[in-house]
């Protein structure tokens, strides 16, 4: 806003920045006068720029190259394609002209450019075989002041339209003469001889000029590639050859008529021809009756003998049909032809071992210029006489032959051979020795079992095998057949030792790798089949044992516990290395005790496991863990026990005191009176059985005792573990007899668990009628254990066939061995201190 000199203000629009019409062509502003009055006044206007064109734009095409295909002979005025240019600016500047470049005469005379709308058309015929492309430029120029402009290339492809027929050329080659369209060729030349070059062109291009060329009509001629190789298939050279003889007397001349044809749609064809004279001249050889000429002639002949005779006629006459015979360097020398007859003779004794097909050509020739000739073939084939004996291919013939085959199984084959043929060579073949053994079929040689082979019964056979021919005299040979019966893994190992029913005793104070036991065991096949090997696969719960899996030594590889005194069962599987692998399983019984004082005890136990299936782990105390488990148990319920039996006591006593009825019972007396011990009543009111057992008052420790364990078949096995035992204050104790059938009583009273005071025998009549007590022994038959023998973690009183049996009900009978008084049967039960108490039954 400028000030002016009369004081007025004048508002100027002034341009800031460059405008560019093809951006933005017009702008529309609002202008704004305010006075300086209070309230100010103020009044608006709408302005409008209008921004007009300048030339600053070239036009520009489409594309910078436009290429097309242009079929050739297109008619004046055919469209082709159009040029396409754009320009940003408008009015004249924006109005686009075309126009060819520089450099184009040859395409103004074909083509016509429309300047404005910038199709270009065909102005005259175009033909490819003279122009096969027209390359030019073209300009778009607009009308500004100053004009722009722009340049684009068009390519003009023409393509061929098949409007030029093949054309064909006939030229000599070689020795022909050919003059006029005429060729001379002798009939004697031979088949597929060239004739002449023939040369085929076509100016089209592609399918319209790939030319396929023939020899059309019925004549011995035919055409061939001059070359191999793919050449221009515009233009192609053929050799024209013979495709037959030629005979002058059937035909003297053919005219050859030669057709090309190209691939285009709709096809043109050209054609040419060619006259062939056949020229005369001496072309018949003389020709034998057979081409072939078999004759059979035996073996051992005399040297010069006529074999058979041939003959050769010729068509043609005079000295042409004069025939010479001849044989070729085939034969050898060793047979040879007449010349004049024909006759063949052999000169040399022939042997149909050696070579029995002999071939060789007797040729027949003219004496005519050129000479002609003809050929045969001979073939002699020797007969065979029976002058050869048969032959085995070996002298000794050695089969392997598995065991256990089937019974007419096949076990080798022999191979003979006989140099002779036909019936000579017929052989009959046999078994001299083991015919019950073995069979042989004839054709193929084959020799079949009669039985199935044992290795173990016989590990081998030998025998002969005889031919004999068919001829006269008929001829014969032998060979020996050597059959080894190889192995078959069919026998299981076997255990020599130990047996099953066999223990051995291992201290507990045995060191780890001490050897245990050693399991021998043998294998009646050989070779891998009898290769052992051992191996522990039951019985082994604490990892105890392990065995060498080669030599099937058992060695000790932990340290052996409490718990693991008694009788370990281990399961041993003996396998070989067969295929299949067999295998036996034997039992290894280790006793693991200080001392073996009783055997028949240890024989009861693996009596039981011989019947006990193996997935039972027979290893050591069976009851030691349980134990332990109750050790808290036991140490809660004694308390309670200990009230109990004071209380069953009380009332015990209180029982004895009153005076006893007809059928009472009164306990044994003692030496002394005191807690433990009841009144004494009248021995004449005793029972029978009462007073047989007063009658020993020695202490429990000094009798024979047998423990055993009753079964419900009725037997009884012992279940004690023999093992002696310290007691403080009573020194070793042992049985009287100290035999081996002598029980360990403080080892069986090593019971952790309690069993009750008072028990009713479950095989005892109801207590209406009889009933029991438990009788209180005398302080001399009372056992007290201290120390490690009296472990509450160490119950050895069980055994395998009862581990299932609750222990607070075990009923185990005590036999006295005095043998002036009959063994009561008793039931036993221990006490909170492990007091033996006997009640007797009845």
């Amino acid at each position: 806003v400028a000030d002016t000199t009369d004081g007025e203000k004048q508002p100027q629009l002034i341009i800031k920045g460059a405008l560019d019409r093809e951006l933005r062509d017009s702008y529309e502003l609002t202008l704004r006068v305010r006075d300086g009055g209070d309230p100010p006044r103020s009044s608006q206007s709408v302005l409008r720029v209008m921004i007009t064109d300048v030339n600053d734009n070239s036009p520009r095409f489409e594309k910078s190259v436009y290429e097309a295909d242009l079929a050739e002979n297109s008619p004046p005025g055919a469209p082709i394609l159009q040029l396409k240019a754009s320009d940003a600016d408008v009015g004249v500047n924006g109005q686009i002209e075309f126009m060819f470049g520089a450099g184009t005469e040859a395409v103004r005379r074909l083509l016509r450019l429309d300047e404005s709308s910038g199709w270009l058309s065909v102005l005259h015929r175009i033909d490819r075989e003279e122009v096969g492309q027209l390359r030019f430029s073209v300009t778009a120029r607009d009308r500004g002041q100053p004009p722009k402009t722009d340049k684009a290339t068009v390519v003009l492809n023409i393509k061929d339209e098949n409007d030029n027929v093949p054309t064909i050329e006939i030229r000599k080659i070689g020795r022909i003469f050919l003059k006029d369209g005429v060729a001379n060729v002798a009939e004697d030349v031979a088949v597929d001889t060239p004739v002449a070059l023939v040369q085929v062109s076509d100016r089209d291009q592609g399918e319209n000029g790939a030319v396929t060329c023939t020899v059309v009509g019925d004549v011995p001629f035919q055409l061939k590639p001059a070359s191999e190789a793919e050449g221009d298939r515009n233009k192609k050279k053929y050799f024209l050859h013979t495709s037959a003889p030629l005979d002058y007397e059937a035909t003297r001349e053919y005219s050859v008529v030669i057709v090309a044809v190209d691939s285009g749609s709709p096809g043109l064809a050209g054609n040419n021809s060619l006259l062939v004279k056949v020229a005369d001249a001496n072309d018949n050889a003389p020709v034998f009756g057979h081409d072939v000429v078999e004759v059979s002639f035996p073996e051992n002949n005399a040297p010069g003998e006529r074999i058979t005779t041939v003959t050769a006629a010729d068509a043609d006459s005079g000295r042409n049909a004069e025939v010479v015979y001849s044989l070729n360097p085939a034969a050898n020398g060793i047979f040879s032809v007449d010349s004049a007859s024909g006759d063949i003779r052999v000169n040399t004794v022939l042997d149909r071992e050696q070579k029995e097909r002999y071939e060789f050509t007797v040729i027949a020739q003219d004496k005519g210029t050129p000479a002609m000739r003809g050929s045969a073939t001979v073939v002699v084939l020797v007969a065979d006489r029976n002058d050869n004996e048969p032959k085995f291919m070996q002298d000794v013939f050695t089969f392997y032959v598995k065991e256990n085959l089937e019974p007419g199984s096949p076990v080798g084959m022999v191979t003979v051979v006989d140099a002779d043929r036909g019936p000579n060579a017929q052989m009959t073949l046999s078994i001299q020795e083991e015919e019950d053994v073995f069979s042989i079929e004839n054709n193929t040689g084959t020799i079949f079992s009669r039985l199935s082979f044992d290795r173990e019964l016989k590990s081998g056979y030998t025998f002969r095998v005889k031919s004999v021919d068919g001829g006269e005299p008929p001829r014969s040979a032998t060979a020996t057949v050597s059959l080894l019966v190889m192995d078959d893994n069919d026998n299981a190992p076997s255990v020599t030792f130990p047996v099953n029913g066999s223990y051995t005793l291992l201290p507990p104070s045995s060191n780890v790798r001490t050897v245990v036991r050693t399991v021998i065991a043998t294998d009646a096949d050989t070779g891998v089949n009898a290769d052992l090997g051992f191996g522990i696969v039951g019985g082994n719960p604490f990892r105890l044992f392990e065995i060498d899996g080669a030599s099937g030594v058992i060695s000790l590889i932990a340290k052996l516990e409490q718990k693991h005194f008694g009788l370990h069962r281990l399961v041993v599987r003996v396998n070989d290395s067969g295929q299949p692998s067999r295998s036996t399983t034997t039992l290894v019984h280790v006793y693991v005790n200080e001392t073996l004082s009783n055997s028949t005890v240890v024989e009861a136990q693996v009596a039981r496991s011989l019947i006990t299936s193996l997935n039972t782990n027979i290893a050591g105390d069976p009851d030691y863990e349980l134990s332990k488990q109750r050790l808290s148990i036991v140490v809660a319920v004694v308390s309670g026990i200990m009230t109990v039996a004071l209380i069953i006591l009380v009332v015990v006593m209180a029982r004895y005191c009153r005076p006893k009825g007809k059928n009472g019972y009164e306990a044994g007396k003692k030496d002394r009176q005191d807690f433990f011990t009841p009144q004494q009543h009248d021995k004449s009111k005793k029972p029978k059985k009462d007073r047989r057992k007063q009658k020993s008052k020695q202490p429990l420790y000094s009798s024979i005792v047998t423990v055993e364990a009753s079964k419900p078949n009725g037997r009884r096995y012992d279940g004690v573990d023999h093992k002696l035992f310290d007691s403080p204050g009573m020194g070793r104790y042992r049985s009287v007899n100290g035999g081996p059938g002598s029980p360990d009583l403080a080892r069986h009273y090593k019971c952790s668990s309690p069993l009750p005071t008072v028990q009713l025998h479950p095989q005892s009549p109801t207590a209406g009628n009889k009933h029991q007590v438990v009788q209180d022994l005398p302080p001399a038959n009372t056992f007290v254990g201290t120390g490690d023998d009296i472990s509450l973690g160490s119950d050895h009183c069980s055994d395998y066939s009862s581990q299932t049996i609750n222990k607070y009900n075990k009923q185990i009978s005590l036999q006295r061995s005095d043998s002036s008084h009959r063994p009561d049967e008793t039931s036993l039960s221990v006490s909170p201190t492990n007091t033996i108490k006997a009640g007797v039954s009845g």
